[in-house]
């Protein structure tokens, strides 16, 4: 264990006695309390701070609030925030009408240059900047969703209330960096880990309903999901031999 993550475990000791928008001590203060040089401690507040346990405001550092914790699934964004007892939101960076890529077209089932509605916003939770999110729908189907849809509210309930159901979705989660719009979109460096989400999704029959390209910052939200054992999957011990 190195000294900068012994001195983190030291810190999370002190940082479960504080309350959310408590200010960190100063550097200086914790590095005379631990016996420590300065940049030990300042490499253990950076673990913390990309943890999510601190944040910075203003010119100083309080303890953060809990990640927002998601869960993998079907639901909406706003269904999935309230949950977990936050405040969803979202604000309307871009709505626009353009032509599909092929990537957009093979995504979407559609030609490619036909019209594609997009849709992007950055998600709060408790007014909080958490993410940043792209959707992509086929105009012909969801195009009147760029003059009669508030973009303030959820997306899948206006889906679901024009008639189309869910069937499934497949999703890819990755690591990433924000580029600088990205980063000052969601108040935050360049240097903040990202949860980076693609996904697609389709209705009962097979069609696609969107294209999602959602980014997340890892110091504000985790995600989870319930694995259970295949359906007859064997539970007991490997047979011998086995691995």
């Amino acid at each position: 264990m190195t000294r900068a993550h012994a001195i983190r475990t030291a810190l999370d000791t002190t940082l479960a006695d504080l309350q959310e928008g408590d200010p960190v001590p100063a550097e200086r203060e914790l590095a005379a309390r631990f016996g420590v040089a300065r940049e030990t401690v300042r490499q253990a507040l950076h673990e913390l701070l990309v943890a999510g346990r601190i944040e910075r405001r203003g010119r100083g550092t309080v303890v953060a609030r809990p990640k927002l914790v998601q869960p993998l699934s079907l639901q909406s964004y706003t269904e999935g925030a309230q949950t977990v007892g936050r405040t969803p939101g979202r604000l309307l960076v871009t709505r626009e009408i353009i032509d599909a890529t092929q990537d957009f077209a093979d995504g979407l089932g559609i030609a490619a240059g036909a019209p594609v509605l997009h849709l992007e916003r950055v998600l709060l939770a408790d007014d909080q900047r958490i993410g940043l999110e792209s959707t992509y729908l086929a105009a012909e189907r969801f195009g009147h969703f760029e003059h009669d849809f508030d973009p303030t509210t959820s997306l899948y309930a206006a889906i679901r209330a024009s008639g189309v159901e869910f069937g499934s979705a497949t999703e890819q989660i990755e690591t990433a960096l924000p580029t600088p719009r990205e980063a000052a979109l969601l108040e935050c460096t360049t240097a903040t880990p990202m949860l980076l989400l693609n996904r697609r999704s389709v209705d009962t029959a097979g069609v696609a309903i969107e294209l999602v390209r959602a980014l997340y910052r890892g110091d504000r939200v985790a995600f989870e999901t319930v694995l259970t054992s295949p359906a007859g999957a064997r539970t007991g011990p490997p047979a011998s031999g086995s691995r």
